[in-house]
């Protein structure tokens, strides 16, 4: 008895609080301001569904918000300088911008394809964010706060990151788990150690700075209480970077180029002509990261907004990862899964739901194909599918689609409005505290409190009796109202699943703030003759087989292409006839000997052995074979060659090779084990 008054009175207090919001967000007041952010993904690479996650879970706090009556403000982005993408560019023979540009826009692609309303995506690449990189180096520099000196230390290229040798874990990066390496490099440093102690008194004063709370123990523990080293905030070992302004050698270490950008995404200007959303959106209500990068934005990031004055954001939630089964995602280990073939799969908003509602709020979570199957079958296709399609159907089969409300209650009515009218609150106080799994849950708790409505109901017996007829009526119509403030309540999380179940049922009654009162939904309106299938179920076995089929046939096809990639086009030579070719005589010959030719920088003569026969052959191959390689080797000749003198010496045939476009000479020898003078046809 006790635990139920508790929840009604937490309904309460919620339908106020969502009454205030209104007002706040209404006519009379202006909407007040809430800027979120995500990490901006460095430009590696593909990203992975653990990557798209956090855009993910960044933009259903966004639409919440929005939905709340709040002025949202939601940047993301990409992270493109450094010695990675600098290594990368030229593995793959582009310059470093080419490169980012192409990362970038796939990264933008997979953002947008996951339906995310983001309002800006910053590049670190453009100009005014540069620009103000460099101001805000040289302010830090003029003030005290960076100094030239020297770094010697363990480096990991992938993360970018110096460490010492007491913060490896078993001689390896503490970040990321690779190899390290010995680095030694003029550099400037950032005095940590000169605000160290107002950022642990900012900590300990606004508990709410870092969440989940064992983030704020991990950075407190590890790295403040122990004693923080100066950080390194230039390199000169590569140059894709922003230039130190008055050091051109040397470029901006890719920490304070990154995090600079949560202000020059808002117009920042350091000398003071900043855009007026700096002023309406900053210090910053979150930002939303993964729990890997919690070091940076909470002792490196607020350092330097301390040295500049600026006031700090006002949380920082360090968000866990999400796993292939036990593991992290990896290409070395074959397990890495994408959001778009997820989306290939399963559409949209069934892998937003997956990753919001799997995620523990300080756990990492875990996704499999087949977690993800039995997911879209039994939450979004039997709890939520199902049924929405049954109560449109019946509103089609005994009212020809009109909804009506006569008001023929009856007790058991009563929960179901209950559970309804406190399910945005209770959906409202998950959010506050960006627990976004348990407020999908308790949306579903909704749907599963309809499904059970139907069953307590049975309009198919109130159907077979007309003096029920209004009883009829106004169960569906509870019904479809249940539904309606679940959907609404749904739109931050499945926004296109949203708009079709309210498009369906017919109803404009939308407003999030509005969802205080049980009956909003019109009466008269007509629901859509022929329901949309929201998620249609999927067989595990004809699913996983096909999964399997599918990655044989992307395999194959990746197969072909890195062949045709490293192929060779060349200019044809005239066509001949094959009497023409069978005038040649190719054989194998296995070579006997061989020396240098005097006086040539590329030619080695061999003595070939070819059947009975020894022959001697001369051939431009000195730079690529010593002649000690040749001896033994067995090679394919052109056997019926005139014979020639190049340099002076006689030749006797020809050693075929092959040739790659750098001109590099591989010769050409037989699969299987062959005689000497076997023929080659």
């Amino acid at each position: 008895m006790e635990i139920n008054l508790l929840v009604f009175e937490l309904g309460i207090y919620y339908n106020k609080k969502l009454a205030y919001e209104k007002n706040v967000g209404g006519k009379n007041m202006a909407k007040k301001p809430y800027y979120i952010t995500t990490a901006i993904a460095y430009t590696s690479g593909k990203p992975h569904i653990g990557n798209t996650y956090e855009i993910i879970l960044a933009d259903s706090i966004a639409r919440f918000k929005r939905a709340q009556g709040y002025d949202v403000r939601f940047q993301t982005g990409t992270d493109e300088h450094g010695q990675k993408v600098e290594i990368k560019a030229g593995e793959a023979g582009v310059t470093p911008k080419e490169y980012v540009d192409g990362v970038a826009g796939e990264i933008k692609r997979i953002w947008d394809l996951m339906d995310t309303s983001y309002d800006r995506f910053i590049r670190t690449t453009d100009e005014d964010h540069e620009r103000q990189v460099q101001k805000i180096f040289k302010k830090l520099y003029d003030q005290g706060d960076i100094y030239k000196g020297y770094y010697e230390g363990k480096y990991c290229t992938p993360c970018e990151s110096f460490f010492t040798e007491s913060q490896l874990v078993d001689g390896k990066c503490p970040d990321c788990g690779r190899e390290v390496i010995d680095a030694k490099e003029e550099a400037y440093f950032f005095n940590m150690s000169k605000y160290a102690n107002r950022l642990i008194e900012h900590i300990n004063t606004h508990p709410e700075f870092i969440q989940p709370e064992s983030r704020k123990n991990e950075i407190m523990n590890n790295f403040l209480l122990p004693g923080l080293q100066d950080l390194c905030v230039s390199r000169t070992s590569f140059k894709w970077g922003i230039q130190v302004p008055f050091d051109p050698k040397h470029v901006v270490y890719v920490w304070i180029d990154a995090l600079s950008n949560y202000l020059t995404g808002l117009g920042f200007d350091l000398d003071g002509d900043s855009d007026p959303m700096v002023e309406k959106y900053w210090p910053a209500d979150l930002h939303l990261i993964g729990k890997d990068i919690i070091r940076f934005h909470t002792i490196y990031w607020p350092i330097m907004l301390m040295a500049l004055d600026i006031p700090l954001p006002k949380q920082v939630f360090g968000h866990p990862w999400l796993l292939v089964g036990e593991g992290k995602m990896s290409k070395s280990k074959g397990n890495v899964i994408y959001a778009d073939d997820l989306v290939d799969y399963f559409g949209v908003d069934a892998v937003r739901y997956f990753v919001l509602h799997e995620m523990p709020f300080d756990n990492d979570g875990s996704i499999t194909w087949e977690l993800m199957v039995e997911r879209m079958n039994s939450d979004l296709a039997n709890i939520l599918g199902n049924l929405v399609n049954r109560t449109i159907s019946m509103t089609n089969k005994y009212f020809d689609g009109l909804v009506s409300n006569p008001g023929v209650n009856e007790p058991v009515d009563e929960d179901l409005k209950r559970v309804a009218l406190d399910t945005p609150g209770k959906v409202a106080a998950k959010m506050d505290k960006l627990r976004v799994a348990d407020a999908i849950s308790e949306i579903f708790t909704l749907f599963r409190r309809c499904n059970k409505y139907i069953d307590e109901t049975e309009p198919w017996i109130l159907a077979k009796d007309e003096a029920k007829k209004d009883r009829l009526a106004t169960v569906l119509y509870n019904l479809f109202e249940g539904i309606r403030i679940g959907a609404v309540c749904l739109e931050a999380f499945l926004p296109s699943t949203s708009k079709k179940i309210l498009d369906q049922i017919g109803t404009q009654e939308r407003d999030y703030l509005q969802l205080d009162t049980f009956g909003r939904m019109e009466q008269g309106i007509k629901v859509t003759e022929k329901p949309e299938i929201l998620f249609a179920r999927i067989d595990m076995k004809e699913f996983m087989e096909k999964l399997e089929a599918d990655k044989a046939a992307k395999e194959a096809e990746a197969a072909k292409a890195e062949a045709m990639a490293n192929g060779i086009d060349i200019e044809a030579k005239p066509e001949i006839t094959f009497e023409d070719f069978g005038k040649l005589q190719f054989q194998v010959g296995e070579i006997i000997a061989c020396e240098a030719v005097k006086k040539s920088k590329k030619l080695l003569c061999s003595q070939v052995k070819i059947g009975s026969q020894v022959r001697q052959i001369v051939s431009g191959i000195k730079a690529h074979y010593t002649p000690e390689e040749m001896v033994g080797k067995k090679v394919m000749v052109v056997t019926n060659l005139k014979p020639a003198k190049l340099a002076g010496v006689l030749s006797e045939g020809m050693i075929l090779c092959a040739e790659d476009a750098d001109g590099n000479l591989s010769l050409m020898v037989p699969e299987k084990e062959m005689p000497a003078g076997a023929e080659i046809c």
